[in-house]
């Protein structure tokens, strides 16, 4: 492995944007897995590793829509 590959490169976590290292890791606050600063969509890729966090918003997305649809009847 290339120990240069990550130089300069800063970690943080998406949910507590003040926790910030230069190594791969997990976040002291919730134990989410740090990802790299300028990744595209990072948010979104390390919500879908979590099955509970895509049910979770599926079950939030049903919830609005129906709420919206019986309310305008």
């Amino acid at each position: 492995m290339n120990e240069g590959t990550n130089v300069g490169r800063m970690y943080f976590c998406p949910m507590h944007r003040d926790v910030k290292q230069t190594n791969p890791g997990k976040c002291p606050k919730c134990s989410m897995d740090l990802l790299p600063e300028g990744t595209r969509f990072a948010m979104l890729r390390h919500m879908t590793k979590n099955p509970m966090m895509i049910i979770g918003m599926v079950a939030i997305m049903v919830a609005v829509m129906a709420f919206i649809m019986l309310r305008g009847s």
